[in-house]
């Protein structure tokens, strides 16, 4: 596996994110929930932010992150520009990170313990690939969904 694999699917899938959110005709819409959808688009995009920015930036990158998980779900009517400024702003700490890592450092073990036990960063990086492709796709049901 190569760096450059991960990056480029990391950046695929939050431009993704970034053009499903844009996508909402109706920005109120960005956060409806009904029924038994308990999480809206808004709450998902904030919660990928959050997770991404922590696993990769706080504890892989050294950032400042600091992660506020209960807002991510809590927090409603943040503006979809501001939304889209937080996925640009996540795309950089990404790609600045990626682009100093290296194929060894992706054997190494990840420093904290996430898991059940401790995972390499590479075992790391592949699950947040499919947590971002797994909300990526209930958002975009969701936009489909509620969004008319």
């Amino acid at each position: 596996m190569t760096i450059e694999i991960l990056k480029t699917l990391f950046n695929r899938d939050l431009n993704k994110l970034k053009s499903e959110i844009d996508s909402y005709s109706n920005e109120s819409k960005i956060w409806h929930i009904e029924k038994t959808i308990s999480n809206s688009g808004g709450n998902l995009c904030l919660h990928l932010i959050g997770n991404l920015n922590t696993y990769i930036g706080s504890q892989i990158g050294n950032t400042n992150y600091i992660r506020n998980r209960e807002l991510e779900f809590s927090d409603k009517f943040v503006p979809k520009s501001t939304l889209i400024a937080q996925i640009d702003a996540t795309i950089v700490v990404i790609n600045s990170i990626f682009n100093q890592l290296t194929d060894e450092d992706l054997n190494q073990e990840h420093p904290y313990l996430v898991f059940e036990s401790k995972t390499s960063v590479a075992f790391l990086l592949l699950h947040l690939t499919t947590h971002l492709a797994y909300h990526l796709g209930q958002i975009n049901y969701h936009r489909r969904l509620l969004d008319n």
